[in-house]
């Protein structure tokens, strides 16, 4: 049942003198919670009624109107009821009036209370443009008073309304018209609130409305958190658009972050899960506080950090003086002190569960600092999208080495057609020529058939040296050979070379060959046989490009380090210019066009002899001052036993090996390999 005219206006046609205002729904809640709690703590039992326009809005309040229903048994609640509910059948000691959906006073919010000391009346009618999509946005023009006239009408209204759509709660109805004198006598003066029922309800709206305030600042506080958020991961797709280089993408990750917490220390490094420490790459600090930047920052013995990388989330502690175990640590605990950390926030930086790095804020000053779910949220947020751009950031690295050997691997293949095409084409046709000589002429003399078949096998040797060379260097990439390490004499296998040169017969006559050796040198930790074709490559370059006349000097000593034995093999021959010292150990360098070539070769030789000193954990380079003034060639090799503490597995610098001509024992010269 329903009337064609508001609730409302028929209270505002009745009684002219009534204004309506614009109310917030907030508003509305909290003057109708205060008007309830009036009747809560009177000891009256007065009528009431409450419209509540849909059934979910009831619900939310319904607690209440049990208690109320305790104290008066004429209470009456109406509401549009939801699909399939029981709104007009499930009653605890008051009345439930289902409305029709059309019902204009389905669009309308209503209290109305009648007591013998006081009465209150309050009505809203929902505008049907609202401003929001938010519940508690939405507006109504209503009124709210406490006149007894306005209020006895409002509740003669109601209840007629309440017999339409329920006539068998008539009597029930009549009582309360009787009881609350609302019959159609004169209007009474209106009656004023005692003065302790107005100071309840200005206490409990005053209460409500500071509620309804401190749930907007929170609403705001949220809104102002997701913002925060929005602009951080714009700033951060922004920054990975503009460049996939991660020390970038990571100094915007810091900056945004220290723009948001621009009272505390900021910093950010890449580790893993094994490091004991590690160095602090990227920060952002606020003015007067030290920086970190460049300085060790402890892995292993921080418990807090053990604890964030051993879980997904983050970790705020708001008061770090409250944490015992970080006091335990008397070291520990004096760099806390002289880093000036109150409160802490770890986070991991995980992409697809493996551990990238971490985000860390240090909160300083005189006073602690609580970290908030909203705190927290944003640097997890922020330490997901750095794991996002560390991984992108490291595709597009190793999408980039990819090209980068691809090129390569394309300039070899370039490379190996055009030398072996040469080098194979050469010996073959010599081959040939060789062998149809002796098919077509039967008669020759045996010296000429002789020297065809010396030219012949010569050729042969060529290409079986070819093919050999191409096949070590192959298997060396592999790791398929040279890689059985012992413990073997340096001399030793140096007399092997020298022996397997002297007696090659590819030379007619070689350069004077000298060797100095320090006295009494340590054994060396390396592959016999890798050692010896190193030597054996180095020292027949050495003696190809110097002439007969020329000196090839073998020398070796212990390093600087005192952990690698240093090999030196110098030639007075051609020279190598400065600009080719790092090229010539290139796969297939020749320092020649291969058309214009004086010596053969596939320049395989020097990339295999770095192949093999590389994989024996040493290194080797070349100097020379330029044209016509000789080159020296110098390797490094691990001593099976270290003569100092140090670890034995890290890579000598070059310079410290260079270097090491200072540290020289006394050398002897060894008579048995002087060859001339």
């Amino acid at each position: 049942m329903s009337e064609s005219t508001s609730f409302l206006h028929r209270l505002l046609d009745n009684f002219p003198h009534l204004r309506s205002q614009m109310y917030f729904k907030s508003s509305l809640n909290a003057l109708c919670r205060a008007i309830e709690d009036v009747v809560l703590a009177s000891p009256e039992a007065p009528l009431v009624i409450a419209s509540f326009q849909r059934e979910r809005f009831y619900r939310q309040e319904s607690r209440r109107y049990q208690r109320i229903a305790q104290q008066t048994n004429q209470v009456y609640v109406l509401a549009t009821p939801e699909p399939e509910s029981s709104f007009a059948l499930a009653v605890d000691h008051y009345e439930t009036i289902p409305l029709d959906a059309q019902d204009p006073l389905a669009q309308e919010k209503h209290l109305v209370i009648i007591s013998s000391d006081f009465t209150a009346c309050l009505v809203g009618l929902e505008q049907q443009m609202s401003l929001s999509s938010v519940e508690q946005a939405h507006r109504y023009e209503g009124i709210w008073t406490f006149e007894r006239q306005v209020s006895l009408a409002a509740a003669r209204l109601l209840l007629d309304h309440i017999v339409a759509y329920r006539p068998e709660l008539a009597p029930k109805v009549a009582q309360a018209k009787q009881q609350y004198d609302l019959a159609l006598s004169p209007q009474q003066d209106s009656l004023a609130l005692p003065m302790l029922q107005s100071r309840v309800f200005g206490q409990r709206l005053v209460t409500y409305l500071q509620a309804s305030q401190y749930k907007l600042l929170k609403a705001y506080r949220a809104l102002s958190a997701k913002e925060r958020k929005e602009r951080f991961a714009n700033a951060m797709t922004a920054a990975i658009r503009q460049s996939l280089d991660p020390k970038e993408v990571l100094a915007v990750a810091v900056h945004e972050l220290g723009q948001v917490f621009e009272h505390c220390r900021c910093i950010l490094y890449c580790c893993t899960l094994a490091d004991e420490e590690v160095e602090i790459e990227y920060e952002f600090v606020p003015p007067g506080l030290e920086s970190l930047q460049g300085k060790p920052w402890p892995i292993s013995t921080n418990p807090l950090l053990s604890i964030a990388l051993a879980q997904e989330r983050a970790i705020a502690i708001p008061d770090i003086s409250a944490v015992k175990h970080l006091r335990q640590d008397a070291d520990f605990a004096a760099q806390l002190k002289q880093w000036q950390i109150k409160s802490w926030l770890i986070a991991p930086i995980r992409h697809q569960g493996s551990l990238l790095g971490v985000l860390e804020l240090h909160h300083v000053g005189p006073l602690t600092y609580p970290w908030h779910e909203n705190d927290i949220a944003l640097v997890e947020a922020i330490s997901a999208q750095a794991g996002v751009a560390l991984t992108q950031a490291q595709a597009f690295t190793d999408s980039e080495s990819l090209n980068r050997n691809l090129a390569a691997l394309e300039q070899t293949r370039s490379n190996l057609i055009a030398i072996v095409g040469h080098e194979l084409r050469t010996p073959l046709s010599t081959i040939q020529v060789c062998l149809e000589s002796l098919d077509s002429e039967p008669d020759i003399s045996p010296v000429f058939r002789q020297v065809l078949l010396s030219t012949a096998l010569e050729d042969l040797g060529r290409l079986r040296n070819l093919i050999q060379d191409i096949l070590i260097l192959s298997r060396l990439e592999g790791g398929q050979i040279y890689n059985q390490t012992e413990s073997i004499e340096f001399a030793e296998t140096l007399e092997l070379a020298l022996s397997s040169l002297n007696s090659s017969g590819k030379y007619q006559k070689l350069p004077k060959i000298t060797v100095n050796l320090d006295a009494q040198l340590p054994t060396i930790q390396v592959d016999g046989e890798g050692l010896e074709e190193v030597l054996n490559r180095l020292l027949d370059n050495a003696c190809k490009f110097t002439e007969e006349a020329g000196e090839v000097t073998i020398a070796a000593n212990i390093g600087a380090d005192q952990q690698y034995l240093e090999v030196m093999i110098a030639d007075t021959g051609r020279g190598i210019e400065p600009t080719q010292l790092e090229t010539i150990f290139d796969s297939f360098y020749q320092e020649e066009d291969f058309l214009r070539r004086s010596t053969g070769g596939t320049g395989l030789g020097l990339a295999i002899c770095r192949q093999v000193i590389q994989g024996m954990h040493g290194q080797i380079w070349a100097e020379s001052p330029g044209r016509g003034q000789g080159s020296t060639f110098h390797f490094t090799l691990p001593l099976e036993v270290a003569l100092d503490l140090q670890d034995s597995s890290s890579l000598p610098p070059k310079s410290a090996s260079r270097g090491s001509k200072s540290n020289r024992s006394k050398s002897r010269t060894s008579n048995l390999s002087q060859l001339s």
